[in-house]
C-alpha cells in the first residue's frame, strides 16, 4: 500500500518557520495501531489524518506518543492540503472530530482562520517544582489539559530554559504552556510537551483556545495579534467568538512524499 503525504508548516511565512505537521488524506481509515506507528516515523509533534465524509472531513491527530484530543497546527496544515491540492474551489471545511467537536477552517486569501473552542483554564496552586522547573517567577497558575503559567514580561519568556524531565514527573497537565505581554504584539507564549517526547512545539495553535480568553478578559479586547517564541517562531491573529477562538495563521508547503506501507 502506497499512500501520498504532504508536510506542511502551519503558522508560517517561509519554510523552516512555524510548526511542521504531516497530513495523509485517506480514502478509508488505517488501523490505529498503523497510524500512531506512522506518526512515531515521521517524528514530528503531530501527524494529522483525515477522510472525506459527505461534506465534511472527519479528522484525528497523533503525536509519536499518543493520539491528541485537539491540535491547531496540523488542524491548519491539512486544510491547507484540502484547499490547495483537493478542493481548491472551496473557502470553507468543516471537520469532525473525535474529542473535540465540529472544528471549521476558513480561507481568506492566504490567512486560513481557525474556529475552536475556547477553554477557559481554572486557576490552581503554584507549586515551588513548577517554578523549579522553568527556572522563572510564576505570577499566575491555571489548569484545563495543559498547565499554563503567567509570567512578567517577553524577555522572561524569550530567555527561558526549561528542565524538561522535570516537567515530565507533574502530576497534572499533560503540557505547559507559558505566556507573557508582548512588546510587538498583545501577548506572546512558548509551550512544552516532554510528556508527549516533543520538549517544546514551535507553535502551539490549541494552546490559543487556553490563551485567547485569557488574554481578551486582562486586556479588554477581542481581536489580538500574538507570537509564540520558540527558535523556529510563529505569528497568530487571534479573535474571542463568544464560547468559540478564531485563530488566523498561514501555511507553506515544505515536502510532498509517497509512503510506501
Amino acid at each position: 500500500m502506497n499512500l501520498e503525504y504532504y508536510v506542511v508548516d502551519a503558522f508560517a511565512t517561509k519554510v523552516f518557520e512555524g510548526n511542521p505537521a504531516a497530513v495523509f488524506i485517506l480514502p478509508e481509515w488505517l488501523p490505529e495501531d498503523l497510524m500512531q506507528k506512522i506518526a512515531i516515523e515521521n517524528n514530528l509533534s503531530e501527524t494529522a489524518f483525515a477522510v472525506k465524509e459527505a461534506d465534511s472531513y472527519s479528522l484525528r491527530w497523533f503525536t509519536p506518543d499518543r493520539e491528541i484530543d485537539l491540535c491547531g497546527h496540523a488542524t491548519l496544515a491539512t486544510a491547507f492540503v484540502l484547499f490547495h491540492y483537493y478542493e481548491p474551489q472551496r473557502t470553507s471545511i468543516v471537520f469532525q472530530t473525535k474529542y473535540s467537536g465540529q472544528l471549521r477552517v476558513t480561507k481568506d486569501d492566504e490567512i486560513l482562520s481557525l474556529d475552536f473552542p475556547a477553554i477557559l483554564p481554572e486557576k490552581t496552586a503554584i507549586l515551588p517544582i513548577y517554578e523549579e522547573a522553568i527556572g522563572a517567577k510564576i505570577n499566575e497558575a491555571y489548569l484545563a489539559r495543559d498547565l499554563f503559567f503567567v509570567l512578567d514580561n517577553e524577555t522572561q519568556i524569550q530567555q527561558l530554559t526549561p528542565n524538561f524531565s522535570l516537567i515530565k514527573t507533574f502530576e497534572q497537565g499533560i503540557g505547559v504552556i507559558v505566556t507573557a505581554p508582548g512588546e510587538t504584539v498583545d501577548f506572546v507564549s512558548r509551550t512544552f510537551f516532554p510528556k508527549l517526547t516533543i520538549d517544546e512545539d514551535p507553535v502551539c495553535g490549541s494552546a490559543h483556545s487556553n490563551l485567547i480568553p485569557y488574554w481578551s478578559s486582562r486586556l479588554n479586547k477581542t481581536k489580538m495579534t500574538a507570537q509564540q517564541l520558540s527558535a523556529r517562531g510563529g505569528f497568530l491573529e487571534c479573535t474571542l467568538a463568544d464560547e468559540r477562538v478564531i485563530i488566523g495563521g498561514k501555511g507553506v508547503l515544505y515536502a510532498k512524499g509517497t509512503c510506501f506501507l
